[in-house]
């Protein structure tokens, strides 16, 4: 089966999103199915507003709707809220075509955190985008229930994964800031509350990996601390097996592919006790979970790394996009919708 996907999130970006469907899409073969993709480097895009590092598509229903039947889906699934997200939505409800999507990023806080918006009109306007599909996958239970608690249906849980093979602990790595070493991964953006973790007064060395509009006047407060920019692949792997303590401090996740790739490489967690790390760690004594964050990261030096590293084993990208093409089977009733078991998206 071929499953179209319509994101706004896409490179150069790097967050969990793309990471989230380029493994899915790298393991659907395996289980008979493909992947397709519908994303901004497709349309003229604009810079976001006080987000510039992140590019939205200029994208309008009819040339959306065009492209998806040129594509020939079985199956129609938007990832995100943005202009993407919102023709391709349109295009399937004027089609009268069923469609999943799934709920990545807290927009109602990320946006309180910037604006003076009500969470409760971000949340309805959430709950509307999302409530005309046949299911919403989201990644734990806590924002499962938070979501049906807000009129949310029907949710549908889809876990995440990851590349064990890279992130992996390496004895032989070098230690290039004096230890213990506390790290951070991730964008480097106000709803991360990134400053939280440079507060702290820890012994050994801070290190942030990212980047994002928040980076130059943090780097200006905390001139301590390391900033590496953006890291990929091996050189981001060799940071995590350098470190001795993940620190985690967003109060905003969903999940937090960070989390695991932290624990594949053999590194305990420290974070709040909020969703993302609290389904993540759970009861797996992989990390500390804390209102005080700093008392959380000292108290994670003491957590043996090759439980943290057999821990994070559990979780696999196979495991993650079976998860996710029965989601959409399910949501779908096991039809394809076309006469040819396309969708019949007309042009």
């Amino acid at each position: 089966m071929r499953v179209l996907v319509a994101t706004d999130a896409w490179h150069p970006q790097i967050n969990g999103v793309v990471r989230s469907l380029e493994h899915v899409a790298r393991e659907a073969p395996a289980l008979g199915a493909e992947i397709a993709f519908l994303t901004p480097d497709m349309f003229r895009t604009w810079p976001m507003p006080s987000y510039p590092e992140i590019r939205l598509a200029v994208a309008f229903a009819a040339p959306v709707k065009r492209r998806m039947a040129a594509l020939k889906p079985d199956f129609v699934h938007i990832a995100t809220e943005g202009p993407i997200g919102l023709a391709a939505r349109r295009a399937c409800l004027n089609g009268g075509l069923p469609f999943t999507t799934s709920y990545h990023t807290r927009f109602p806080e990320y946006l309180a955190a910037r604006l003076p918006v009500p969470m409760a009109w971000s949340y309805a306007a959430l709950r509307r985008f999302h409530n005309a599909g046949a299911g919403i996958m989201v990644s734990t239970g806590t924002i499962e229930r938070e979501l049906a608690a807000r009129g949310f249906r029907p949710l549908m849980r889809w876990s995440r994964g990851v590349d064990a093979s890279l992130f992996r602990p390496r004895p032989d790595a070098g230690r290039p800031f004096p230890a213990p070493v506390f790290l951070y991964v991730g964008r480097v953006a106000v709803d991360k509350n990134i400053e939280a973790f440079l507060r702290l007064d820890l012994p050994g060395t801070k290190v942030v990996v990212g980047d994002g509009p928040a980076r130059l006047p943090l780097q200006a407060a905390y001139p301590e601390a390391r900033f590496l920019g953006s890291l990929t692949g091996e050189a981001l792997a060799a940071v995590y097996a350098a470190a001795d303590v993940f620190v985690f401090p967003s109060m905003t996740d969903t999940f937090g592919i960070v989390l695991l790739e932290a624990l594949a490489s053999g590194l305990p967690v420290a974070a709040f006790p909020v969703a993302g790390p609290v389904d993540v760690i759970g009861s797996s004594q992989c990390g500390v979970l804390d209102h005080d964050l700093k008392r959380a990261a000292l108290m994670a030096l003491a957590i043996p790394r090759d439980r943290c590293r057999a821990y994070g084993l559990t979780f696999t990208w196979r495991a993650s996009a079976r998860q996710f093409l029965d989601n959409i089977r399910l949501a779908h009733g096991g039809d394809g919708g076309g006469e040819d078991g396309r969708l019949a998206i007309a042009s």
